[in-house]
């Protein structure tokens, strides 16, 4: 017999039913039935009940073990007796009458407890993650995780394309984020970037006529944590594709998100020929270029109903011909009650308020607003949104471009409080036609908006001949229940309008040079038309998962303060290490 086991602890069946048994594992939890143990024992694979009564020669050494000792035990599997079944384990109709027991691995008082999933403080689960990541619910999530990439990889290569692998060390990226340095000990004083995203490397395979690249890629960014981003590092499906249009991409990429998430979806509808929504009218209808399509109210523009109106605050902000006023429908949103609750919750978000109608019985609005511009113009509203009785709406007025967030997130409001967000769906859409540029109030300067290697719609002509912020780009997002998992665009591969292109956005020639010196070049020697995307695996996993929390996905997270408590990073370098990389270190300033 094996040394540790004969089989695993998910492994025994009634068929197994008299055979000797050798299982290793960890201690789950003991049980005391009238002096009798029953010792559930967990591998990797399950979990098999063990049973010592005290005619066995282990009795002694079995009144010793704790949660998480790792044993090896010896025994007879034999049925269970009748009614003490458990269905909802494979191994469930049997357990083992253990003869030996040996102590593999003794445990030491748990700081976390590993049985019964129940919640505890974040940063002793980081700080013990070995612990953590033994619990049920985990350990599920990290090999849904495993499986979801298997799933990726088997689809890409259905697909056609050919797996490649891009330098961890190389240089500064334009991916908008905050690049991780490395110095360099052969190079004094100068640094390596960890990628950003394999960006440059993925477009000059294309030049380089390999045709379709993938890869589950690592990416890089010294961004400031949030609960739907991983501090420091997180993995892109990361895609490639020579002499395509943004239709080619769709056609190869859909199917591939749309078989992933019905694989995993555990039965919850996925939608399918997904809806292709315009970035604008993504703003307009759901106030967000990542809606959560799930929840069914769409705002409208209501602001004819307003001008001139007796409600003089949105009267006259409405003789400014750049200010709106959006309606948000409320279904079943009628009562005092929720309009007031709607109301407070504006204010908390650091808005003066939310003025709202709501349609009582026989179609006749209520509250001040209703009052203020009459029953012709509440009746005009209604007809418009379509509400009916019991039902509300709720108003947000100015510039739409500094409160479209803010009427996103009320919607989003809405359709929690009133349960018409359907949360057994994953609804998936293309977000297409981002602009290429906006206007950079900070700096006082038009920049890029999105991917700076965009193909301009309308290409050359386009910028040289049109004013920049009206310019939409190739340029997509995949989104699914109000999260972005993915984002890509046909690639700007003319020199000439590449360097337009940077020019508008206050870079000059040299420049594009000096940071894109490969590909510039490479851009000289016949580039193939090419486009692609990346989708985030994290928040795929995260989503598939029904879990808002990426370390809830992940191995070896860090904190919301971007430290690794498990291995303390980050720490201090030793001098012998700064010395050699020709480094001194600078205390930060103190900040008043």
């Amino acid at each position: 017999m094996h040394r540790y086991r004969s089989h695993k602890c998910g492994a025994l069946r009634e068929s197994n039913i008299g055979e000797t048994i050798r299982l290793s594992g960890w201690v789950h939890r003991v049980r005391d039935h009238g002096g009798v143990l029953f010792i559930d024992l967990r591998d990797h694979y399950g979990l098999t009940q063990c049973v010592v009564d005290p005619d066995s020669p282990a009795f002694a050494l079995a009144e010793k073990l704790r949660s998480e000792f790792v044993v090896r035990m010896d025994g007879k599997a034999r049925r269970r007796p009748e009614g003490t079944d458990n269905d909802e384990l494979p191994t469930g109709k049997v357990e083992v009458y253990v003869t030996e027991i040996e102590v593999l691995g003794p445990a030491g008082d748990l700081p976390l407890p590993v049985f019964g999933d129940q919640e505890y403080p974040e940063d002793i689960r980081l700080k013990y993650r070995f612990l953590d990541l033994r619990r049920e619910k985990l350990h599920q999530n990290i090999m849904t995780r495993v499986e979801i990439i298997k799933s990726m990889r088997r689809r890409m290569e259905g697909q056609g394309f050919f797996e490649f692998n891009t330098p961890i060390l190389t240089a500064s990226s334009p991916e908008g984020a905050r690049d991780f340095l490395v110095p360099s000990r052969i190079h004094p004083g100068k640094f390596y970037a960890l990628p950003q995203a394999p960006q440059q490397y993925k477009q000059l395979l294309m030049m380089s006529g390999f045709d379709r690249y993938f890869q589950i890629a690592p990416c890089f960014r010294d961004e400031d944590p949030r609960a739907d981003r991983l501090p420091g590092e997180f993995y892109q499906l990361d895609v490639e594709m020579s002499f395509v249009t943004q239709e080619d991409v769709f056609a190869a990429m859909e199917p591939v998100i749309t078989g992933v998430f019905e694989e995993f979806a555990k039965g919850k509808p996925v939608s399918k020929n997904w809806r292709r929504i315009p970035f604008a009218e993504a703003l307009r209808k759901y106030g967000s270029d990542k809606p959560d399509l799930r929840n069914p109210i769409e705002m409208q523009d209501v602001s004819e109903h307003f001008r001139g109106s007796g409600f003089k605050v949105f009267a006259r902000m409405l003789e400014d011909p750049k200010n709106q006023v959006w309606a948000i429908p409320a279904p079943g949103g009628g009562s005092r009650a929720f309009c007031d609750r709607m109301n407070s919750w504006a204010q908390g978000e650091g808005q003066p308020g939310l003025g709202y109608i709501m349609w009582r019985e026989g179609g006749e609005g209520a509250g001040p607003l209703a009052n203020n511009i009459g029953p012709e113009r509440t009746a005009a509203i209604r007809a418009q949104i379509g509400t009916k009785e019991g039902d509300a709406a709720f108003f947000v007025a100015g510039d739409p471009d500094k409160f479209w967030k803010f009427s996103g997130l009320a919607r989003n409001k809405v359709g929690e409080e009133l349960n018409l967000t359907d949360k057994e769906r994953f609804e998936l859409a293309w977000i297409v036609d981002f602009p290429m540029y906006e206007y950079n109030e900070d700096d006082k300067k038009v920049d890029f908006s999105h991917n700076p290697f965009s193909m301009p719609q309308g290409g050359l002509e386009a910028l040289k001949g049109q004013d920049p912020l009206t310019i939409k780009a190739f340029q997509y997002d995949i989104t699914c229940n109000g999260y972005e998992i993915a984002s890509g665009g046909i690639r700007n591969h003319v020199p000439e309008a590449m360097v337009k292109a940077f020019e508008i956005a206050g870079y000059g020639e040299q420049e594009v040079v000096d940071r894109f010196g490969g590909m510039y070049r490479a851009f000289q020697y016949g580039a193939p038309p090419h486009g692609g995307m990346a989708a985030g695996v994290d928040r795929i996993v995260m989503l598939l998962c029904g879990t808002t929390n990426l370390r809830e996905i992940s191995l070896f997270p860090m904190n919301q303060q971007a430290q690794d408590l498990l291995m303390n990073a980050p720490s201090a370098a030793t001098p012998k290490q700064l010395m050699e990389l020709s480094l001194r270190v600078i205390p930060p300033v103190k900040k008043d």
